[in-house]
């Protein structure tokens, strides 16, 4: 083609990157890496092949580890954590931040490495992967010089197993194991069977650096293999990967004790109105949706353009889709690669397939032989359609239209999962709107696909929970410092043969939606003091009781949508309220533990001191703009999770009051299960919230046996969140019925401690990260 050819016509000549060095990293090593343990790499064994996805060549043949590999990795990491932890923030730092540089010195080896590896264009792994990578373990550097100030009263949790997806092997790998390092854990990591080949060069920067033996471990293997994992001696689980995966990995770790963060499948929203800038929309769209070949979990999947614009959108998407070019990842012209594996290509060829029909499918552009897909838009679907709710996986964009900003939001949120979303509009005052109405994690103003480490990145419903990025993912690398004691159950005081009995019989009922309520079971129990004497009953909860809190709950909305001020002053009431009946508390704590006077005392003043505490909190718990390195902000912004289900602990009123105050105080609803020993003081606190403006359903108060509502409650698919200081071990259960639709849990595994308020406000709030470009040019 000549220069007067290319002017014209304006195509890309080829432009292939040399894959040499890569190859010879390979071949050095006989063209088999085993694992890395203790700081040295095990001699391979019963292999299995990695291939490039583009050519179909056999790349390497990396160890496909068993149970014993994974529990000498993990005996490795466990000598190394308490040495690791002990040499505090500044020399972590300094390691991170050797790892940080030697990845920048390697960039192009692991740029090209994991081309060949995993398919994706040479472009997007030089210029979007690998840049992140050094900024993650630079960031977490700072993060670990300032912990100790930072998070004074937090400490490590201890050797973290980590399992990481194939679409972003070596960015996965940076994400988890720069915080987990950073805190003063130790790392077992097994990277996806496609894709293990960074990994193990990472090892080797890792042992460059001169990173201690045992604080990074990495074995290569199937699904065998993070089965083994999930099951070995290890701290904390943290998962990316499919929504069927996570949903097995919480029931397996159920119970365990161990830490559980999920970042998980995805179907996020692209929201284009009719006043956005049409041309930027669909450059953004493409970057959206087939970056990585739509291999992505926060792809704009799903496409949702007003009504007025759509038949003019998508004439320009189509146009503009027919000059993207697909083939060789290793051509640095190529915008779409190939997709990572025979088995992925054939599941994304035959939802097309299935679904395809229900709709028009467009594919402008070709895709050459093998492992490739053409890049698709399958329009003219309804919301609820197949494709609309699947995860495809794939380059293909599904879209579909509405007419109201109301609309848009209604069919964004119409999917079971949360993970991110666009919002397109030259009216920030709408996009602003739209916004916090969106049931996802991350939400991209005028833009797609912007990550960084300051700002953390995590989802909702099925798409997990936890957050990785920024001060919100320390968490779930860190614990309270301090050591749980064992939890003894209280007693119920028994019928005794002197049993005096009431004058006049009192059966306290259920508090929902505001108004005292009949057990569905037409059950109640006696409750007596320590000398046997008749205080009252108390009604027997049952799931129905459960569905009807539930619904009192999701119905009281509008306590999330009330200022902070308002609350404050709502909660300050409570307080108020509580204290002018402060005596007649007292009084029935006493009656119904048999403790003193000055302890029942105490414990309603330290009620009315946690209601004050968190009132205080509602407009000052801040959220954050993050210091992202664009023309922008990234807001981390601070939301209620939603619906809370709470067992109490033993204390009548105080643990009554530990749980309603924070979950109120952030805009949750609540559903709280009173003590099971001594539930009578909880049915007279509902008469301190009828004289104090709470609103019907904000909090709803259930008496009963906590074993019998446990499962109920965690699988209740309208329940968002589960907490549990019950004396009874409730843990495993909740965790395995949460795992319906993921929810979040905070569970005390039958033991206690003191908890700091600002732990209580976490487990509180979700963390939304809303980016928002800003400036002409």
């Amino acid at each position: 083609m000549t220069v007067k050819e290319i002017f014209e016509t304006m195509e890309y000549g080829t432009a292939p990157e040399s894959a040499s060095e890569a190859l010879a990293w390979i071949a050095a090593r006989d063209g088999t890496c085993g694992n890395f343990i203790d700081g040295a790499f095990t001699t391979p064994r019963n292999t299995m092949e990695s291939r490039n996805p583009a050519t179909g060549e056999l790349l390497a043949k990396v160890t496909n580890s068993g149970a014993e590999d994974v529990e000498a990795a993990v005996k490795a990491a466990r000598k190394a954590q308490p040495k690791w932890a002990k040499i505090g923030g500044h020399w972590r730092a300094k390691y991170l931040y050797a790892i940080a540089r030697l990845v920048q010195k390697h960039s192009r080896l692991l740029a090209v490495m994991e081309t060949l590896d995993n398919g994706k264009p040479i472009r997007e792994a030089r210029d979007a992967d690998i840049p992140l990578v050094a900024r993650h373990f630079y960031y977490h550097a700072g993060v670990a010089q300032l912990m100790d100030e930072e998070m004074a009263g937090r400490e490590a949790l201890g050797v973290c197993g980590q399992i990481i997806p194939w679409n972003f092997p070596l960015l996965m790998l940076a994400w988890k194991i720069a915080p987990a390092i950073a805190a003063g854990n130790t790392v077992v990591l097994k990277p996806a069977e496609y894709t293990s080949l960074t990994a193990l060069v990472f090892a080797e920067i890792c042992r460059e650096a001169g990173l201690p033996a045992g604080v990074v471990n990495i074995v290569t293997g199937d699904g065998a293999t993070g089965q083994a994992l999930v099951e070995a001696d290890v701290d904390k689980i943290a998962f990316t990967g499919s929504t069927a995966v996570g949903r097995a990995i919480r029931k397996a770790t159920a119970g365990t004790g161990k830490s559980l963060t999920l970042e998980l499948g995805g179907k996020s929203p692209y929201i284009v109105f009719e006043d956005a800038d049409i041309d930027s929309a669909v450059e953004g769209l493409v970057d959206a949706i087939f970056f990585n070949q739509g291999q992505v979990c926060c792809a704009g999947s799903r496409l949702l353009v007003q009504e007025g614009i759509a038949e003019d959108f998508y004439a320009r998407l189509i146009a503009r889709m027919s000059k993207l070019r697909v083939g060789n990842p290793l051509d640095k012209s190529i915008d779409v690669g190939a997709i990572v594996d025979p088995v992925q290509l054939d599941r994304i060829k035959g939802l097309v397939e299935k679904g395809g029909s229900e709709g028009t499918v467009h594919q402008p552009c070709g895709a050459p032989e093998g492992c490739f897909y053409p890049p698709t838009l399958i329009t003219d679907l309804h919301s609820s359609a197949m494709l609309m709710q699947e995860e495809i996986f794939g380059p293909v964009l599904v879209a579909t239209t509405f007419r109201t900003p109301a609309e848009a939001v209604q069919v964004a949120n119409d999917t079971r999962y949360g993970l991110a979303a666009s919002v397109w509009s030259e009216n920030i005052n709408l996009a602003l709107d739209i916004a916090p109405k969106l049931a996802t994690g991350v939400v991209w103003i005028n833009g797609s696909n912007m990550f960084d480490a300051a700002a953390g990145f995590g989802g909702v419903r099925e798409s997990g929970f936890g957050r990785e990025g920024g001060w919100e993912g320390m968490m779930a690398y860190t614990k309270p410092s301090g050591k749980a004691v064992p939890l003894a159950p209280a007693k119920k005081h028994l019928e005794t043969d002197k049993t005096e009995v009431l004058d006049l019989d009192r059966t306290s009922k259920l508090y929902i939606g505001g108004k005292q309520a009949r057990p569905d079971s037409g059950y109640s129990e006696a409750v007596y003091s320590p000398k046997g004497k008749l205080l009252g009953h108390a009604s027997l909860a049952n799931r129905k009781d459960i569905r009807n809190a539930v619904e009192a709950a999701r119905g009281a909305g509008g306590w999330t949508k009330a200022t902070a001020h308002l609350r404050a002053q709502i909660i300050y009431y409570i307080g108020e309220n509580l204290s002018a009946r402060s005596d007649e508390f007292a009084a029935r704590i006493v009656d119904l533990t048999g403790t003193t006077k000055g302890k029942a005392e105490a414990e309603v003043e330290g009620a009315i001191s946690t209601l004050f505490t968190y009132a205080a909190w509602c407009d000052k718990y801040d959220s954050a703009a993050k210091p992202v390195p664009m023309r922008g902000v990234a807001l981390a912004m601070k939301e209620p999770v939603g619906v809370i289900g709470a067992f109490c602990d033993d204390r009548p009123l105080g643990g009554l009051v530990d749980v309603i105050a924070p979950a109120i105080a952030m805009g949750n609803r609540v559903v709280a299960v009173a003590s099971e020993a001594y539930p009578l003081a909880a049915t007279d606190f509902y008469q301190v919230l009828d004289t104090s403006d709470v609103p019907a359903g904000v909090v709803n108060i259930l008496t009963g046996a906590h074993e019998g509502l446990a499962a109920p409650m965690a699988g209740h698919l309208n329940v968002d969140a589960v907490w549990s200081f019950s004396s009874a071990d409730l843990s495993k259960t909740i965790e395995i019925e949460s795992a319906g639709n993921l929810k979040r849990t905070w569970v005390n595994y039958g033991q206690s401690r003191p908890i700091p308020s600002k732990e209580w406000l976490a487990q509180a709030t979700e963390v939304k990260t809303v980016w928002v470009p800003y400036g002409e040019g």
